[in-house]
């Protein structure tokens, strides 16, 4: 029923930091999930495939069975419609996932029990917080495509989150976005040694003409 790809160790921490923005900016600006989806704690970062459930507003049922089937290293993104005055997710849940071996969860919703998640350091990314519950009574669909704002998100897709923000990458588009991410990484490192010598940002990035055709002077 799960159809997410394994990563190995080496391409999670590479990609850990290589970070979201790198590998947004390396694929083609592409990607980005909205501003509004942010980490429960600026420290908290994950990467993994996508384990991905379309499910009702103000309801959990979902979760507690999609935890039967998730896998080690998988990202669990929960699509409850943004919806923000009922927290999908808690300590509990937390719980089983960490003894599950998730790499973290992304919400496009509320969680609560943001303390005791931050205690137990497991990578959570949601849309807000709410210490209203929830019910287990309605149905819904895992592996299946959900969009979170603009973003269309399918089972096995990489994602990748830290403070700035998250960023998915197809499978296939994988090994270009890293190696992409690499140059711009180096291209980057290469202008920050130039600017510490005298070397101006509007001259690395050749600004000069276009300052004179705004009359910038």
């Amino acid at each position: 029923m799960n159809n997410s790809i394994s990563l190995s160790s080496e391409t999670i921490e590479l990609l850990k930091q290589l970070g979201a923005a790198t590998v947004y900016e390396a694929q083609g600006a592409f990607g980005a999930l909205d501003s509004g989806i942010k980490p429960l704690c600026p420290k908290m970062k994950m990467v993994g495939p996508a384990f991905t459930l379309d499910m009702r507003p103000a309801d959990n049922l979902l979760i507690h069975y999609a935890l039967l089937h998730a896998k080690p290293g998988d990202i669990m993104v929960i699509d409850c419609k943004g919806y923000l005055e009922a927290g999908v997710w808690g300590d509990v849940l937390t719980t089983q996932a960490i003894t599950i071996g998730l790499a973290g969860i992304l919400v496009n919703g509320a969680v609560r029990d943001a303390q005791a998640i931050a205690d137990l350091q497991f990578p959570t990314f949601a849309r807000g917080l709410s210490i209203k519950g929830t019910g287990k009574h309605q149905p819904g669909k895992i592996n299946v495509p959900v969009h979170i704002g603009e973003s269309l998100i399918n089972p096995g897709d990489i994602i990748i989150g830290d403070r700035d923000g998250v960023v998915i990458v197809p499978p296939n588009m994988l090994t270009n976005a890293i190696e992409k991410s690499i140059l711009r990484e180096e291209k980057e490192s290469h202008f920050k040694k130039l600017i510490k010598d005298g070397a101006t940002t509007a001259e690395l990035m050749i600004l000069t003409e276009t300052f004179r055709r705004f009359n910038l002077k």
